[in-house]
């Protein structure tokens, strides 16, 4: 289930202009929110739906999971 959590969040951050950025500590990455100007960190085994709409918030887009 994480894993399709995960491909479906970077399918909506990618959608909406977001890109990779970096890797950052363990197993999360940067991402770049051109519609918030900020960064995000993405747990790359995102299994909690709670989480990945939090994410989706930061990101400036309304929540999906």
């Amino acid at each position: 289930m994480g894993v399709s959590i995960y491909k479906q969040l970077c399918g909506l951050l990618k959608a909406d202009g977001c890109y990779f950025v970096r890797l950052a500590k363990g197993s999360h990455e940067v991402w770049f929110s051109p519609r918030t100007k900020r960064n995000i960190i993405v747990p790359a085994g995102i299994v909690n739906a709670h989480t990945a709409n939090g994410i989706l918030k930061d990101a400036g887009l309304p929540k999906h999971f």
